[in-house]
């Protein structure tokens, strides 16, 4: 017994060494074969001296690869050489070239208030229309991506916004947005059930963005004709492929903001980006955020597709009620951040700092000063900008930090006011008629234009198109086009656009009337007594410039004044939104069932309590309990044989 044990020790020693042989060689000829460069020098003496590597022994440097083609014989570069298996696509040479791109504008308007616009913009050059199937996402987000590519989405236009622009004190907006959400969308011709993908796509980006978009539905969606034509490339006309719907009781919160600022590439790490700090854009006296999703020219020629997704965000800050002062501001006051790097991932980082009514400085001071000066016909008008770059080093400084500031000394001046803005309003009395009034100012001295009005109406509002009037300073007004489509109860709304003449410096007056229909007790809201929401007005227009547009689309220009193509140079394109209605409707007394329940139940409880009584209670007389000295008593003329007492 002892030998065999001896033996199978002795076995399996040798084995374990045979295995630590082999393993040890394998790793020496993986590590050949990875570094060929290195080789092993064996001696006599059983020693290995490595050679050095050669990366060592000279610089890497880039040199041009001779590579046969059947199309030239030219030499290829690194950009033009294949690429090396397993590389992504959008890493390899321009075959998919990314670009991102952020700004920040402000404006100090003339009310006391500072507009601050932020503009984010990603170009990516791939085709989401021919269905490729795009794996790979560097700055553009994936989430998108799949949204355009599952859905077929030629266009997406969404926004999330808090409270009114005020066009007569602030002016016109870089990109206007009605109060709550806004989502209008043009499917691709290849889309066979728009209804059930516009349906799908609204609970998707529900999901993405954390908004009530599932609300959206039949009831609120239309099909405008003519108001919302494509704003990238493409002659698509065909507004059946075209669904556009509003939710003006839409309350806007941090919860919406966060998920917008992970599309960004570099989120809210770095950037402009930091200065969005949710206290204090929310504590504001308007705040909207937008995505906008478009197909653009990638060239010059148009020859390739380029997918552009522009993230803005626009916030008017009232520093006067704040505490901080009506004029003074700085980038720490309205945000409680500073600078401290651009993104690393963006080709432009600049700020423009609005001095067109401060060209001598008699108005303001900028802190810290900048050579650099930029002019961008912005809205018809031509402004003028200070620009700071922040891929510049230079302009942090050596505290790497920037904090620009103004520091006002007159504050005299006067504000360019709108040519064209819109308002709307419900008159009447009781709760059964009304009337729907909307008014549009042109206050050009000496031209007319046209604007094209729509209005969607819920259904639950019974609009009498006989009643339609348009009046121009005291005349009539004929709209030269008019779509009307009638709603249908719990099915779809009233759908209104026209076109109309409006005269120079004028007010044209648009008036309908309507009558309220009775809700189904489960269709009221759980507050009905606050009324029911009519989403706003839209007006779009061709308003004459007061400088020659630039018509070339494809020419480099700050973000802010490069969204809406500009075709002709004496006009450029505006959209006004009026403000959302707030209508009440015959409202049923909901506590009534409440009172009736405890008065029932206050009428049985006595009612049945009383007969149970009499029913069930047994009535008898009880004799009163005895003191102690009469039972003693007892006891005792008990004993003597006497009657008790």
């Amino acid at each position: 017994m002892a030998a065999r044990r001896y033996w199978s020790a002795a076995l399996l020693f040798f084995l374990c060494n045979s295995s630590f042989l082999i393993y040890i060689n394998a790793q020496e000829s993986a590590s050949t074969a990875r570094n060929p460069d290195i080789s092993e020098n064996i001696d006599g003496e059983g020693q290995t001296t490595p050679r050095t590597p050669a990366v060592e022994e000279k610089q890497w440097e880039p040199t041009e690869v001779q590579e046969a083609s059947p199309d030239e014989d030219g030499p290829v570069t690194a950009e033009s050489a294949p690429p090396l298996p397993g590389t992504p696509r959008s890493f390899t040479g321009t075959h998919q070239r990314e670009d991102f791109q952020e700004e920040l504008v402000i404006r100090p308007l003339h009310s006391g208030d500072i507009y601050a616009s932020f503009q984010f913009r990603t170009l990516w050059e791939t085709d989401f229309m021919k269905g490729n199937k795009v794996s790979h996402y560097r700055l553009f987000p994936k989430s998108l991506g799949q949204v355009i590519s599952k859905f077929s989405v030629r266009e997406l236009h969404i926004s999330f916004t808090q409270g009114y622009w005020r066009t007569m004190q602030w002016g016109q907006p870089f990109l206007p947005a009605p109060p709550g959400a806004e989502l209008w969308v043009w499917f691709q011709d290849t889309v066979t059930d728009v209804d059930g993908t516009w349906k799908e796509l609204t609970n998707v980006l529900s999901g993405i963005f954390c908004a009530s978009l599932n609300f959206i539905d039949s009831t609120n969606t239309v099909q405008p004709s003519a108001s919302f034509k494509p704003l990238g490339i493409g002659n698509v006309t065909d507004h059946r492929f075209l669904r556009y719907a509003t939710l003006p009781r839409e309350i806007v919160c941090t919860e919406n903001l966060t998920p917008w600022k992970k599309l960004l590439p570099c989120g809210s790490k770095a950037g402009l980006a930091v200065l969005m700090k949710s206290e204090k854009l929310f504590h504001s006296s308007f705040h909207s955020e937008a995505v906008h999703i478009r197909p653009v020219c990638g060239d010059v020629e148009c020859k390739s597709v380029s997918w552009e997704l522009r993230q803005t965000l626009d916030v008017v800050f009232d520093l006067h009620t704040s505490g901080q002062g009506k004029r003074e501001w700085s980038l720490f006051k309205m945000f409680a951040r500073t600078l401290t790097d651009a993104c690393p991932l963006a080709s432009s980082s600049k700020i423009y700092i609005d001095i067109t009514d401060n060209p001598e400085g008699e108005h303001f001071e900028l802190s810290p000063a900048t050579p650099l000066l930029s002019q961008a016909v912005v809205l018809g008008d031509r402004r003028t900008f200070s620009v700071y770059d922040l891929t510049d080093p230079s302009t942090f400084g050596t505290m790497r930090t920037f904090n620009v500031q103004i520091k006002w000394k007159n504050t005299e001046g006067d504000m360019l006011r709108p040519l064209l803005h819109a308002e709307r309003y419900v008159a009447g009395y009781g709760l059964q008629t009304g009337e729907i009034h909307t008014l549009m100012y042109n206050q050009h001295p000496y031209r007319s234009f046209p604007v094209l009005l729509l209005d969607s109406v819920p259904w639950y509002l019974r609009l009498y198109v006989h009643t339609l009037t348009v009046t121009s300073k005291g005349k009539d007004n004929k709209p030269s086009y008019i779509h009307y489509q009638p709603s249908k109860d719990r099915i779809r709304p009233h759908l209104l656009e026209m076109l109309v003449q409006l005269p120079p410096n004028s007010v044209t007056e648009v008036t309908v009337q309507f009558e309220r229909a009775l809700l189904k007790w489960t269709e009221y809201t759980p507050d009905p007594n606050h009324g029911f929401y009519v989403g706003s007005s839209v007006v779009s227009s061709l308003v004459p410039s007061i400088v020659a547009m630039d018509t070339n689309n494809t020419r480099d220009r700050p973000l802010f004044s490069s969204f809406f193509p500009t075709k002709e140079e004496s006009s450029y394109f505006i959209r006004v939104y009026t403000e959302p209605l707030l209508v009440n409707l015959p409202t049923p007394d909901f506590s009534m069932p409440y009172n009736v329940i405890c008065l029932t139940c206050t009428v049985v409880a006595v009612g049945y309590g009383s007969l149970y009584n009499l029913l069930t209670r047994n009535f008898q007389i009880e004799e009163p309990n005895p003191g102690l000295a009469k039972r003693i008593a007892n006891v005792i003329r008990r004993m003597r044989g006497v009657p008790l007492l």
